[in-house]
């Protein structure tokens, strides 16, 4: 496939004006996501109460690990559509998505099935509280069925990035976002001819909103004859190739893994807050919505670090990597850096619009957000670096030192300083988690044994990137579009 005019040339030219302008799609996409989920957010916390956040809080986090079950298998497909781009070959493009669609479709919807039924025990397991218990209940049942849609125009938006076109994916993000954001209230209320549902109205929105974008989004795919449509004998596509199967699951379960790390010890997390009543649970659920905000620089940096250093590797060129980690952690620091004091400077009226200026949990929400702010600084640091670790194929080091921050370090902080501290444990485990990943990472980064990995010759740059696409939202890597 030939290089389209708008795609960056990330290995010749100025290294930091190129990998910032290569930062920005994963960054408005990031945005456009959060600021849906906070707006409806806002929806339910000004018009159901403080019962009702703290529902949808613990119901999100369950949606949370489930995409990130789906994330790694999607960047798996992204990466063999990306490779298969590179080399002109749009019919293996077509084999990869096809064997990702009919391989995750049957799984997805046997998850919304499995979700329904087992709803109140997943709710019992993460100790939401009982005057929530209700409400979530209604909320997660629903958002269960809007699984398979959203996994599906997940898998073709990582497929659509790996052709090089990340403006489609965008545009139809947008979308979804509008339809969600504008029906919560109407669904919720029942305004106009539309039933008032309460909560449930709320997750209701959100599956019309996946529904309707992706039709949308497979039309315009079939309208636009873009390389990913399936026509004629390609339908047998979507019967998976066992050896295309495998490899998307060998592929994408490591990077699934570290996700499913992550999400699985907010969800601790979640359990541990949840005990601390209403008021706490739904003011660290507001406080998680414009913690969104602030760590989207840190994750589209490190994509875009990882991304770029894994090209430079591919041509040889590790006399680059070096100045492309420090731009990546001097843009962090800037980017970030803004974004923690401007959160400082305005904490109040940004945690009011979800939960208004008379809440119990309004000075409980400021007083997280004074304690753990500032680790996203470090979290940025630690992106970097991994971005750059990972794109010479080093991707288990990173693995082990998010899982021994995250669960022995950090949730082993919260409960062994619970009986000193409080709840002040829970605020201050972020920081101490964040303290020591990064000195792990720092250890490896200069003293670990990354760069020989693949020191014997030059690693092609497709396979580089493959390896390096393992943090943030996929924003089309192997073949980048500015």
């Amino acid at each position: 496939m030939a290089r389209r005019p708008r795609q960056r040339d990330l290995v010749n030219g100025a290294i930091g004006p190129t990998l910032l302008a290569f930062a920005m799609p994963t960054l408005g996409s990031s945005i456009l996501q959060s600021l849906n989920g906070s707006i409806n957010t806002v929806w339910v916390g000004r018009f159901l109460g403080e019962d009702a956040l703290a529902a949808t809080s613990n119901a999100n986090m369950v949606m949370f690990l489930l995409m990130a079950f789906i994330f790694g298998f999607g960047m798996a497909a992204m990466v063999l559509v990306g490779q298969a781009c590179g080399r002109g070959d749009i019919g293996a493009a077509r084999r990869a998505m096809g064997a990702a669609i009919g391989t995750f479709v049957p799984v997805s919807a046997a998850i919304a099935v499995l979700g329904w039924i087992g709803a109140p025990l997943l709710l019992r397991l993460l100790g939401t509280p009982a005057d929530s218990v209700p409400l979530a209940l209604a909320y997660v049942r629903v958002i269960f069925l809007a699984m398979p849609p959203i996994m599906l125009s997940a898998l073709l938006t990582m497929g659509l990035r790996g052709t090089g076109d990340a403006m489609t994916p965008l545009w139809f993000m947008l979308l979804s976002a509008v339809l969600d954001a504008g029906l919560n209230p109407v669904l919720i209320l029942g305004l106009g001819p539309a039933p008032a549902m309460g909560i449930a109205g709320s997750a209701a929105a959100t599956v019309i909103a996946n529904i309707a974008t992706l039709i949308g989004l497979v039309a315009y795919i079939y309208w636009r004859d873009l390389p990913l449509r399936l026509r004629g004998h390609e339908l047998a596509f979507l019967r998976p190739d066992p050896a295309l199967a495998r490899t998307i699951v060998a592929k994408g379960l490591p990077m699934g893994l570290q996700m499913i790390v992550i999400s699985s010890a907010g969800l601790a997390t979640v359990g541990l807050v949840n005990r601390e009543g209403v008021a706490t649970a739904a003011a660290f659920g507001v406080a998680m919505q414009l913690w969104a905000y602030v760590q989207m620089p840190a994750i589209a940096l490190g994509g875009a670090t990882g991304a770029m250093a894994a090209q430079n590797i591919g041509a040889g060129r590790w006399d680059r990597l070096g100045a492309i980690t420090r731009a990546g952690i001097i843009y962090n620091l800037l980017i970030t850096g803004a974004l923690v004091l401007l959160l400082w400077l305005i904490a109040r009226p940004a945690l009011a619009l979800f939960l208004g200026g008379d809440s119990a949990a309004l000075p409980v929400a400021q007083h997280i957000l004074l304690l753990t702010n500032w680790s996203f600084l470090l979290f940025g640091i630690t992106m970097v670096l991994f971005g750059t670790i990972r794109a010479n194929g080093a991707v288990i080091a990173p693995l082990i030192i998010m899982t021994i921050g995250l669960y022995p370090i950090r949730l082993g902080f919260m409960l062994g300083f619970h009986p000193i501290l409080g709840s002040d444990a829970l605020w201050l485990s972020y920081p101490v988690g964040a303290i020591a990943v990064l000195a792990m990472a720092t250890v490896y980064y200069l003293r670990g044994g990354w760069k020989r990995g693949r020191m014997g010759g030059p690693l092609d740059p497709t396979e580089a990137v493959e390896e390096a696409a393992a943090d943030g939202e996929p924003s089309g890597r192997l073949c980048p579009s500015g």
